[in-house]
């Protein structure tokens, strides 16, 4: 509104209010585009903490594989019945699918957890895209 109580039309406002309007666009604007990187990195972070545990439980169930063989090789070499290796050669092989379940897993996790915020960067090159093309 001006002093004389008339209200302009968007088309009329002055150089001034347009300029302090396209200040407080382009400051929600940023802020805005922060908050989505930092929750875009929080769910990036998520995965990779679950990728890690993933590959460590991988990496214990190998340990205790190797444990299950040490077992086998124990047991076939001090007992002339075939029984209790084989079995400790079966735990021993379920130990290690197991194991390589986990490590898929963890795989799959952990390439979910790129170190850029995607959607960020695009809103942003989208943004400054509109800027250039709204000054022609």
């Amino acid at each position: 509104m001006v002093a004389t109580g008339i209200s302009r039309s968007p088309d009329e406002r002055s150089v001034a209010e347009l300029v302090r309007e396209f200040s407080t666009q382009t400051s929600h604007l940023i802020r805005d585009e922060m908050r989505l990187a930092q929750a875009e990195m929080s769910q990036k972070a998520r995965h990779a903490g679950i990728g890690m545990g993933l590959y460590g439980g991988a990496g214990m169930l190998a340990f205790y594989g190797v444990g299950a063989l040490v077992t086998a090789a124990i047991a076939g070499l001090s007992l002339t019945s075939l029984d209790v290796w084989a079995a400790a050669l079966i735990v021993a092989a379920v130990l290690f699918a197991l194991a390589g379940v986990a490590a898929l897993l963890g795989r799959g996790e952990t390439k979910q957890a790129s170190p850029t915020p995607d959607r960020t960067v695009e809103n942003v090159k989208r943004d400054v895209e509109e800027l250039r093309e709204g000054r022609r």
